[in-house]
């Protein structure tokens, strides 16, 4: 039954209990709710009462968005769509911004981000007078209405930046412009002038910088993918408005104690300079006579910033906007002058370089934050990367100028360093970050440098600067930025220089800083994955003398309880197995045991998805290099692998079950004999319904279920057939699970006794046309042709016709048409055993069609077609090997282990020669119709003659 707004309130405050057990009951409770048609109505009635406690409300917008978030749009699976009649969606349309407008600002951000969540797939079609509705109350005299409206707009607009234009991106853009552009401007420029008029109003002060923030946010998405005409036509207007805000400013909306939050002038500055930046990047024409102007003002607010945290962001995008300057030959003339570049290299470069007390607080109190920043780059580029990146770019247009004054302040700084080696480490420290930025001309994060400057000698400065720090080390600090040096250079050192300084890495593993022997640990996984003329330069001879010190020392820092995970540690630690190979045999067991622990410690709090997935990478790696020289050691690794495994699924530790089910996966299919008792034993529970419901055990479960098919015997999984057929089912209707669902009935179909199958296919049929006819996405589409190429190859395709005309008479011959050939006039298969199964059920469905000419022109193309593309006709992909940087999305519920993959499965691996198989169906048809595409029927005719 619906719930009425004050059950629902009873049951929301259930939610929020910190009983546990009440919370549970809550959440159950309010699972239900949301079945039930209108309940996204209740909600809202809830969040407008004002009598409701705001903990509640609260709790209830965030509610109402997550119920939005996953089935607001109609193409959601049916068990996620939300309940609600067309009738009610519209009437939530209509009131939803007036609703917003009203509500506290805790609650408004999150109607605000509902808002754009539904705007995502009803803007501007289906919702109409959401932008009207929006541009009318950015009229109002009260400007938490105005900034609530704004916030939705910045919400709903930023899906116009960082995705490839289209033609129906350009219609949601052209659209919101015409109802938008106007009324933005008209509001910037009123806010500016309201905001240089009260310089003593500090409540509205702050709420209209806060406005004009967000309006900048804005009008840079409107202008991210083009500079609409408009505001081309007003870009002095606009460009003054930018001006005034460089120059803008006020004590009073500024807090001089603060040092790590940026005001709301940073913030407001920050805005203008990100437009700026992203109109000199893109060459915008009408502002290219405004760069001399721009450059000086953002040079001279640039010198105003401080050291302080809270300017971070502020430098960081000035920085950026003369660096994009600086690199064009258009602008070279604003640079050129030789003062300029020493200013800029003296006054901006150097200062943002240099480690400030902020940093090394970080690195001792908060290294994974440090880390995040300098390592591998967070979210936002830190001033010292950015400060490095406009030194390569002065580089790349004045490179002999840039090396010599870089040169000349490097060495003046180690020189300030000599002078006291303790007190003056952050000089040394600056001077190697300065040389990075002088010697580096071309790098990436996978591969690293790859081009530098000819003019810096980088090996004879590590010799000379960097080597006896790392011999001994002076400051931890300065040792970390050393160790960075080498795997930053890594592709510049010989093999024999790699291996030398293998083991004064392995000495730093064991320093007390974590970001020492993680920078240790981190740059020994870098040198182990880099190659030299395609052969990695550090091998498995190379190895085996550290071996034992690295075992050592990686694990003492994995095992440390009072450190948190070390993601870098486990990395490394999986790759000196990866390089290992089958040579770690021998120390498999001592290795497996140190992981099965670590396995233990993590599983009770789960909280570094990059550590976690890591770990049971290094699981899968030592499986498949032992069990693949030696199936027999299955039993080994089940011995000491079931019990925490057996731990992980009954304590249901949701992060790590899916990486459980593909280990246990890889283990069945290295097992030389067939299912053991353990196996039998776990494998109803796998049936259960609940164990499905969760989106990131599917694929993991799926892959467990095929490789129980694939093991006798073969009566006892048959048992099971019914449960693995309601599976299917329940996969197969949810779009996301589709491919998951195909691929389980292709190894039941595969493997089940046919005595036991054939009496189910119609239904099976049954369930895959009731689905592409309610859904018939590309990829549904792709599924089941290939599904029908399986079955045809296995059983012939007078069979497969035959079970499709039992259902309904023409049934087979309609599908042929309409479905199976029509596919491939827009998706031709790519993946090389795809291609070799569709080339085989094509030409066991040649005889079906003999007497349907377009039919048979059209399955010939497509075999033409398949045998004149590249590659071998079901060889291993080009890919099969693992890449070198494995992704790992800390927000996905699922993440495939590339060490545990799935070796390609060939069902017809008695067909050897796919090509003599179709010159032989094309020669028994009674006729071959012409072909239309005239290219085609040459490469027809040189096939028939080739055999």
């Amino acid at each position: 039954n619906l719930l009425t707004t004050d059950q629902l309130r009873q049951v929301l405050v259930l939610t929020l209990s910190p009983d546990a057990q009440r919370r549970k009951q809550g959440e159950d409770e309010l699972n239900r709710a949301s079945r039930v048609t209108g309940h996204a109505l209740v909600v809202l009635e809830l969040l407008a009462s004002d009598a409701v406690d705001l903990s509640v409300r609260q709790s209830a917008a965030v509610h109402f968005k997550n119920l939005v978030k996953k089935g607001w749009n109609s193409d959601s699976d049916a068990e996620d769509l939300i309940a609600l009649t067309q009738e009610q969606r519209q009437k939530i349309r209509t009131h939803l911004v007036e609703l917003m407008c009203v509500l506290p600002p805790a609650i408004q951000k999150q109607c605000s981000a509902s808002i754009a969540l539904m705007a995502a797939s009803d803007y501007p079609d289906q919702w109409q007078s959401l932008l009207p509705d929006l541009v009318q109350r950015m009229a109002s005299n009260d400007f938490k209405v105005v900034n609530g409206c704004l916030s939705t707009a910045d919400s709903i607009f930023r899906s116009f930046r960082d995705v490839q234009r289209n033609d129906a991106l350009y219609a949601k853009i052209l659209y919101t412009l015409q109802g938008f552009q106007e009324p933005l401007l008209q509001l910037m420029t009123s806010t500016m002038a309201a905001i240089q008029a009260s310089p003593n109003d500090k409540t509205q002060l702050e709420a209209r910088l806060t406005g004009l923030t967000t309006m900048f946010e804005i009008f840079y998405s409107l202008n991210w993918q083009d500079l609409p005409e408009y505001y081309e036509d007003h870009m002095n207007d606009t460009l003054t408005i930018f001006a005034s805000c460089i120059e803008y400013t006020n004590p009073i909306v500024e807090d001089p104690t603060e040092e790590d939050e940026p005001s709301l002038v940073d913030k407001l500055q920050a805005s203008v300079v990100q437009i700026l930046f992203l109109y000199g990047d893109k060459d915008e024409e009408p502002f290219v006579p405004c760069v001399p102007r721009f450059t000086q003002l953002v040079w001279q607010r640039l010198k105003t910033v401080t050291a302080l945290k809270k300017h971070d962001g502020l430098a960081a995008i000035c920085i950026r906007f003369l660096s994009s300057l600086v690199q064009k030959q258009m602008h070279k003339k604003v640079f050129e002058e030789p003062q300029v570049l020493e200013q800029i290299i003296e006054r901006i470069v150097i200062p943002n370089l240099f480690m400030r007390d902020a940093d090394e607080e970080l690195f001792e109190d908060d290294p994974a934050e440090f880390m995040a920043t300098d390592l591998e780059g967070g979210e936002s580029d830190s001033r010292r990367k950015c400060a490095q990146g406009l030194l390569k770019n002065c580089g790349r247009q004045f490179l002999q100028q840039a090396t010599a004054i870089g040169q000349t302040r490097i060495a003046a700084l180690l020189a300030q360093y000599n002078t006291n080696k303790n007190g003056e480490f952050r000089a040394k420290d600056a001077a190697i970050h300065l040389l990075l930025g002088i010697a580096i001309q071309a790098e990436s994060t996978l591969g690293g440098v790859s081009q530098i400057n000819p003019g810096v000698d980088v090996l004879a400065f590590f010799g000379e600067h960097v080597f006896p720090e790392l011999q001994q080390p002076s400051h931890f600090m300065l040792t970390a930025t050393c160790i960075k040096f080498v795997a930053t250079f890594r592709n510049q050192f010989t093999k024999e220089q790699l291996v030398s300084l293998m083991p004064l890495l392995i000495e730093h593993l064991k320093s007390t800083h974590i970001v020492v022997h993680t920078y240790a640990a981190f740059t020994i996984e870098k040198l182990l994955v880099t190659k030299q003329d395609g052969r990695q330069k550090i091998e498995v001879a190379d190895l085996q003398p550290s071996l034992e010190g690295l075992f050592e020392n990686l694990f003492a820092i994995i095992d440390n309880t009072t450190w948190n995970e070390n993601a870098y540690a486990m990395k490394a630690l999986m790759r000196i197995l990866v390089i290992m190979g089958d040579g770690i045999m021998p120390a498999t067991q001592a290795v497996l045991a140190r992981l099965t622990a670590a396995l233990g410690r993590v599983a009770k709090n789960p909280r570094n998805p990059q550590y976690n997935h890591y770990l049971f990478e290094s699981i899968a790696v030592l499986v498949a290099s032992v069990c693949r020289q030696e199936p027999s050691a299955t039993s080994s690794f089940e011995a000491m692998l079931f019990p925490p495994f057996q731990t992980v699924l009954n304590m249901d530790v949701s992060e790590f079950t899916p990486y459980v089910f593909q280990v246990l996966a890889q283990l069945l299919e290295f097992r030389p004999q067939g299912l053991g008792d353990a196996y039998k034993a776990l494998f109803p529970p796998l049936l259960s319904p609940s164990i499905w419901s969760r989106e990131g055990n599917v694929p993991a479960l799926t892959r467990l279920m095929r490789a129980y098919l694939e093991k006798p015997p073969a009566d006892f999984v048959a048992e099971y057939l019914q449960g693995m057929l309601g599976i299917f089912q329940k996969l197969v209707a949810s779009s996301k699970n589709e491919v998951n669902g195909l691929d389980l009935l292709n190894s039941v179909t595969l493997y089940m006794p046919p005595a036991s199958m054939n009496v189910l296919y119609p239904t099976i049929y049954e369930v895959l046309l009731t689905r592409l006819q309610a859904k018939r996405t590309p990829r549904f589409k792709r599924c089941i042709t290939n599904y029908f190429c399986l079955w045809a190859g296995k059983f012939g395709g007078q069979a497969w016709v035959s079970v499709l005309d039992s259902m309904q008479a023409g049934l087979g011959m309609n599908l042929i048409v309409n479905v199976w050939l029509k596919r491939y006039e827009t998706d031709m298969p790519t993946n090389r055993m795809e291609i070799k199964v569709t080339l085989v059920g094509l030409c066991r469905l040649m005889p079906c069609i003999s007497t349907d000419a377009m039919a048979v022109a059209a399955c010939t193309t497509v075999l033409v077609k398949l045998l004149s593309g590249d590659g071998a006709v079901g060889a291993p992909a080009q890919d099969d090997e693992p890449p070198i940087e494995l992704e790992v999305s800390s927000d996905s519920t699922f993440n495939t282990l590339q060490f545990a993959r799935r070796a390609v499965f060939d069902p017809f691996a008695d067909i050897t020669d796919v090509q003599g198989m179709v010159v032989q169906a094309l020669r028994a048809l009674p006729a071959l119709p012409p072909l239309s595409d005239k290219k085609d029927q040459a490469k027809l005719q040189a096939l028939l003659q080739s055999g």
